[in-house]
């Protein structure tokens, strides 16, 4: 497979949100009960072809940039049961879209926890609407149960993700031939002036 199919995932939200249960029952489609919440840093490679997973838990600003300036497509993750973790989603956004610039970031928002329904803080009118504003695709799921589009979720950032450099690429490289022609009609002019 070609380099250019290789896609980065970076997924944010804060601690205990779902995040690694996100990504383990995408790729294993299965739900751990027990495992070490303080990782931080998950690198995983399977499912999608040259798609690399890293989960990242709130770190300090520096770390954080370095984070989003490797990423490609980003998943932010909120629990439903935890509106503070909702609250984060747009200053999160803010920053990915501070550090991108002037890239426009390809990004998916997701609730988490939907088998806690009896436990809500955010309702799904909420989760819609907050991704209307971030100009992204909305998902709410459980990691636990496996409700919800988790496999599309992932599945359609890759393709996004995939997308856009493509597009990028080929504007690039029209950019550059516009710059040869010019460069060239230039100097053409010159001589026979």
């Amino acid at each position: 497979m070609a380099k250019s199919a290789e896609v980065k995932l970076a997924i944010f939200g804060r601690a205990g949100v779902g995040k690694s249960a996100l990504v383990v029952r995408f790729l294993t489609k299965r739900f751990i009960w027990e495992y070490d919440p303080t990782l931080g840093l998950l690198s995983f490679t399977n499912q999608i072809p040259k798609a690399f997973f890293c989960l990242f838990q709130q770190e300090d600003a520096i770390q954080k940039e370095g984070h989003v300036r490797w990423g490609e497509g980003f998943v932010l993750v909120y629990d439903i049961t935890d509106r503070g973790s909702f609250e984060e989603m747009l200053p999160l956004k803010n920053l990915l879209d501070e550090v991108k610039k002037p890239k426009n970031v390809t990004l998916i928002l997701v609730g988490n926890k939907a088998d806690l329904d009896h436990s809500r803080q955010v309702s799904t009118e909420e989760g819609e609407k907050l991704a209307t504003e971030l100009a992204c695709a909305f998902y709410e799921c459980s990691a636990c149960t496996g409700e919800g589009n988790i496999m599309e979720a992932f599945y359609e950032l890759c393709r996004e993700v995939r997308r856009r450099k493509m597009v990028q690429g080929k504007t690039r490289r029209r950019s550059s031939t516009t710059h040869v022609k010019q460069a060239i009609n230039k100097m053409l002019t010159k001589i026979s002036s």
